[in-house]
């Protein structure tokens, strides 16, 4: 008889466990700046990472030249939430440095930009 608890894992879920480890359990990151379009970068230029984890060596290393939160994430197929905290620990570190995308604050370009999304649907639909 086969014992059952030999197969308490799947192959296939991936390294959700080592995650939540890596994470302390937290599912969610205490920064409400971190949207998917913050650009994080490297602030670290050859100071030693404190933490000894993989992915957070990894998203360093990605965040060398600017990247967004959301790119961090599908480079390393993380779920988002859980970029998201490792992130917030380098950020807490110093670590990484965090800036809100340029925004265009002209309505102009924005009347633009509708008009011309609006012009390309009335030729799809056409």
């Amino acid at each position: 008889m086969t014992d059952e608890r030999e197969h308490w894992y799947e192959e296939d879920a991936g390294p959700i466990v080592r995650l939540y480890a890596v994470t302390r359990g937290r599912g969610r990151t205490q920064r409400p700046e971190l949207d998917l379009t913050t650009l994080l970068v490297d602030a670290g230029a050859g100071t030693r990472l404190r933490r000894t984890d993989p992915e957070y060596a990894a998203i360093v290393e990605l965040c060398r030249t600017p990247m967004a939160v959301a790119e961090v994430s599908a480079h390393l197929g993380l779920p988002l939430n859980l970029a998201k905290v490792l992130i917030g620990d380098l950020l807490d570190e110093g670590r990484l440095v965090a800036r809100a995308p340029q925004q265009h604050t002209t309505g102009q370009a924005d009347v633009e930009v509708l008009r011309a999304v609006l012009a390309g649907i009335r030729r799809v639909d056409s």
